[in-house]
């Protein structure tokens, strides 16, 4: 295995002065939950010349028994001390890829497909870069332990004196921090109990490993202060979901220059930009089921509370699809798009590697967007409600990720298959179960 002297030094010194005593290999499952094995400090430099095995037959999506063997293999540029574990035991994680016993990489690893996405881009001269906007909820766990949907506070947007997880946001920064992530903004959301960070906008696989150890940082560090974090897409009726919108941009891969601008233009967008918004407009129902991949998903998905339902790109429309942020004249560096209906449950490796293959699509096959929908969707006389419309449901978005090949294509043929099997018996679960709407709504009755 080629390594990065420069990066292997790096780790070298970090593990000697912060007294490193174990090491978290950490990859992810088809539907984004971290796993991990640990391993002690003395078997690092195995771990880097010749990985570190495991039974893959043990991950959701991965092998069946009789093709179980994989190994691990450490991307020494995400190693970092974990702040929150005790000092006389330090704790170091890094993120790994997944080998199989040939020496080639595991198809089925989401970190390997959202890998071989941006080198198709690249091949056409593009570098993918996102920064996604992570929601979620802080909860206080009932007196005996168990988990609950009590909101930590009683706040509203960018709330201040109401605010109770101020101190906590700022301890999630510093962990952040501490762990390589640069944190642009933290502020509390819409709903009661619900919280966003916004990190450094930078290429798909950087900010990917980013939203992996976010999850588990916040997470961590909310129980430390007695709460819960929850990224559940929709935990409470009746008010805002949360979501992961996610800005994105295409630059030069031998300059940088950003590709999505032309500040001449009525929206500031090039060409490109607009083929790119159109291939995601074409496959946004066939992606459904990856950005938005859980039952609970499609209870966001619904009109009145900013989440968008109809296949439409605006710029001052919230309830639209795909958003153009207006762009400071001296910045146009900085021009994007933003998709909102990604929500922070998706694999982000898979999330990124679908909204990248749509939008190269779009570029190769040279569509062009329909005209922006400016006024508020859900406000639109019923005549204008021909707009195509995103799945409302799990089941719907399955159908549509079954009938899209060029969204398949970008899962590869193992992972596409092993996430339609998990996601189906997900979703029949689901139909299978009675729920309490229902016994109180026609018990009484019936």
């Amino acid at each position: 295995m080629a390594i990065d002297q420069a990066q292997a030094e790096r780790v070298t010194e970090i593990m000697a002065t912060q007294r490193v005593r174990f090491i978290n290999l950490q990859f992810s499952d088809i539907v984004g939950i971290v796993k991990q094995v640990t391993i002690p400090a003395s078997q690092w430099n195995v771990a880097v010349d010749h990985g570190i095995w495991f039974d893959g037959s043990s991950i959701e999506g991965f092998a069946r028994v009789a093709e179980s063997d994989m190994y691990l293999v450490p991307d020494l540029g995400t190693f970092a001390v974990i702040p929150w574990e005790s000092d006389h035991l330090a704790t170091a994680r890094v993120i790994c890829d997944v080998y199989m016993p040939n020496g080639s990489p595991f198809t089925g690893d989401p970190r390997y497909v959202l890998k071989r996405a941006m080198a198709d881009a690249a091949a056409l001269g593009f570098v993918y870069n996102t920064g996604p906007e992570l929601e979620f909820f802080l909860f206080k766990p009932r007196t005996d332990g168990a988990l609950s949907t009590i909101p930590h506070d009683e706040a509203g947007y960018f709330d201040v004196s109401t605010d109770l997880a101020h101190n906590v946001r700022r301890q999630m920064v510093e962990a952040l921090e501490t762990l390589g992530i640069e944190v642009e903004a933290t502020h509390h959301e819409v709903a009661v109990g619900q919280h966003e960070v916004d990190f450094r906008y930078d290429h798909a696989l950087r900010t990917a490993d980013n939203v992996i150890t976010l999850r588990t940082t916040l997470k961590a560090i909310a129980q430390r202060n007695g709460l819960y974090c929850t990224f559940m897409p929709k935990p409470i009726t009746g008010i805002n979901g949360s979501g992961m919108h996610t800005h994105q941009s295409l630059s030069d891969v031998k300059t940088g220059k950003n590709l999505f601008a032309a500040p001449s233009s009525q929206y500031g967008l090039s060409e490109l930009a607009l083929r790119f918004i159109a291939g995601q407009l074409e496959h946004a129902r066939g992606m459904s089921a990856i950005i938005a991949p859980l039952v609970n998903s499609y209870k966001r998905l619904v009109p009145g509370f900013e989440a968008p339902t109809y296949i439409t790109w605006a710029r001052i429309n919230r309830s639209a699809l795909i958003r153009v942020p207006r762009i400071n004249a001296e910045r146009t560096a900085s021009t994007r798009i933003e998709l909102r209906c990604p929500d922070p449950a998706a694999n982000p490796y898979l999330a990124f590697a679908v909204m990248l293959t749509a939008g190269l699509d779009g570029i190769q096959r040279k569509l062009k967007p329909p005209e922006p929908a400016e006024e508020n969707l859900y406000h639109m006389d019923v005549a204008r409600r021909s707009l195509p419309a995103m799945p409302r449901s799990l089941g719907e978005a399955l159908e549509e990720l079954k009938r899209d090949e060029v969204i398949q294509v970008a899962l590869g043929a193992h992972l596409f298959e092993r996430y339609i099997e998990a996601k189906t018996s997900e979703w029949d679960d689901y139909r299978r179960t009675v729920s309490q709407w229902e016994v109180d709504r026609y018990l009484p009755i019936y």
